[in-house]
């Protein structure tokens, strides 16, 4: 009877410990995948939407699907390139951005204002 339960005892035990080795390392694989992995020009591109509808609407917005080597000083990178257009003063304003591949991070945004022909609403 005392093997049984020392048999069954080291069964058990053995098991609880291959269970929590186990979850440990799934858990520490999927954070370390998650890491790696890149994100998507869509997922980038509705980031940088949605905190410029902060500000007010947008009339449009564009994103290269092709990664682009970035270097910045000594931070190397791959980044989506892309843009917004909105209305600022009656006149139509586009914002070009660029985002980590990765993160999704805006690394820089500058704003380019489009030919002033008098006001593109007609105003």
């Amino acid at each position: 009877m005392t093997v049984e339960k020392e048999t069954r005892s080291f069964f058990t035990d053995g098991l609880a410990v291959g269970i929590g080795i186990g979850l440990f390392s799934g858990i520490v694989s999927t954070i370390w995948a998650n890491k790696r992995k890149n994100q998507s020009a869509d997922e980038v591109l509705d980031e940088v939407k949605l905190a410029f509808l902060e500000e007010g609407p947008i009339e449009g917005s564009w994103i290269q699907f092709q990664k682009q080597p970035f270097r910045k000083f000594a931070i190397h990178t791959e980044v989506y390139a892309g843009g917004i257009s909105r209305i600022e003063d009656e006149t139509l304003v586009t914002y070009e951005f660029l985002a980590d591949a990765r993160t999704g991070t805006v690394l820089e945004v500058h704003r380019v204002p489009v030919e002033q022909n008098d006001s593109l609403l007609g105003f």
